[in-house]
């Protein structure tokens, strides 16, 4: 499944289920109650931040022109194309941590254990399998959605036209 996470933080409770279904679908046993005795622990790359009563689930936006992918200098980062993720070859990482120093959103993470980076990748077996990613499957409200750029296009002109049409 190609596209990007859309994020409608207005409808954000903050519940951090996303940060959980990410967490377990990267972990070795896929399974909640398996996972939190893993070792190395599983780990979660979307975040919830919060600030006063907003919230925002935050996630690699997987740019089309992505600063991590240029500046990696083991060829670590790498995007497929533009509707693709930017994915991280774990074996490749040295942990130069110069992809945190660019990425404009913050959301690329060290991994505890490993001394190695981790970003989101979209769910990449599940997306192989036609299947949403953890974290839109998992969100109740609707805060979270996958969606290519047209479709992102379409759902920002539909915003408009209401608010449009409610100022009128």
């Amino acid at each position: 499944m190609k596209g990007n996470i859309v994020v409608t933080s207005s409808k954000c409770i903050g519940c951090h289920s996303c940060e959980i279904a990410c967490a377990v679908e990267h972990s070795q046993s896929k399974n909640l109650f398996l996972a939190i005795d893993e070792h190395p622990r599983p780990q979660k790359r979307v975040l919830v931040e919060s600030y006063g009563r907003s919230n925002l689930p935050l996630q690699c936006r997987h740019c089309e022109d992505a600063p991590c992918v240029q500046v990696c200098p083991t060829g670590a980062l790498v995007k497929q194309g533009v509707e693709e993720a930017v994915v991280l070859n774990d074996n490749l990482c040295i942990g130069c941590k110069w992809c945190v120093l660019v990425c404009p959103f913050g959301v690329i993470m060290m991994a505890p254990d490993d001394h190695i980076m981790i970003k989101c990748d979209l769910c990449r077996e599940r997306s192989e399998a036609g299947r949403l990613p953890a974290c839109v499957e998992s969100c109740h409200t609707g805060a979270l959605q996958l969606a290519s750029t047209a479709q992102m296009a379409r759902m920002k002109r539909r915003e408009f036209l209401v608010e449009f049409l409610r100022d009128q």
